[in-house]
């Protein structure tokens, strides 16, 4: 065992940069995915047939296939393309094609936006009925129905299913690795073991980097549930 190259002040800052591009594609991609889970679930809950039926069959594709596929079809499907090559120094949005960090961002923001689409889905159909009525019967609209009574409370019921999700995709952010030029965490160690033949003491401190995110993710949506679910905990005799 030799951790100590793991000290190594260029180790350390190659640790360093692989954290700030984890987190980064984590933070990125969890925002633009709760962006497109939300209009996502709203069509997968509308009237509209053909655009459910659309949704459904993204929302079906991005659950039934592996994330590391939808990576390598991104960047070495469509990033790879004559027909976007010929644009991606002139034509937005192609231009970011060539970026591996957008390509990535892309991939995992497609992912997590078919998983949590869904959570989201059922969570607006378990709204309980009394409520709806009684907003109904206060004068609400459809529109204000749902941004007043059955989003707000859709979401809080799907926090605990969505902070497994997130912690999920923590974890496979390491897939990343996987696009060159991208240098995440996982990178990272696969570098110094590289570099030093040490893959044990490599793998384990990348490891410990995400066991230490994982558990601050994990805490703060245990704080989160204990403010925002507190009506929902059995009352107390």
């Amino acid at each position: 065992m030799n951790f100590a190259v793991i000290f190594e002040p260029q180790n350390l800052a190659l640790y360093g940069n692989g954290i700030l591009t984890t987190l980064g594609l984590l933070f990125s991609s969890l925002a633009v995915g709760a962006v497109l889970a939300l209009l996502c679930a709203l069509a997968l809950t509308g009237p509209w047939a053909p655009l459910r039926w659309v949704v459904g069959v993204y929302t079906y594709v991005i659950r039934g296939t592996p994330l590391l596929i939808q990576v390598y079809l991104i960047y070495y499907g469509l990033g790879q393309l004559e027909w976007i090559q010929a644009r991606w120094d002139t034509v937005w949005p192609w231009t970011h094609f060539k970026d591996a960090f957008f390509c990535a961002l892309l991939a995992f923001s497609l992912n997590t936006a078919g998983y949590t689409a869904e959570m989201l889905a059922g969570a607006i159909r378990e709204t309980a009925a009394g409520e709806i009525e009684a907003a109904q019967a206060y004068g609400m609209n459809r529109f204000k129905v749902m941004l007043h009574i059955v989003l707000p409370s859709a979401m809080r019921r799907t926090l605990p299913a969505y902070s497994n999700e997130v912690v999920m995709m923590l974890h496979a952010t390491s897939l990343a690795s996987a696009v060159p030029s991208m240098l995440d965490v996982t990178a990272a160690a696969s570098r110094i073991y590289s570099d030093y033949y040490l893959p044990f003491e490599a793998y384990l401190a990348a490891a410990a980097i995400y066991l230490t995110a994982s558990f601050c993710l994990i805490g703060f949506f245990k704080f989160s549930e204990a403010r925002l679910l507190a009506y929902l905990a059995p009352r107390k005799i």
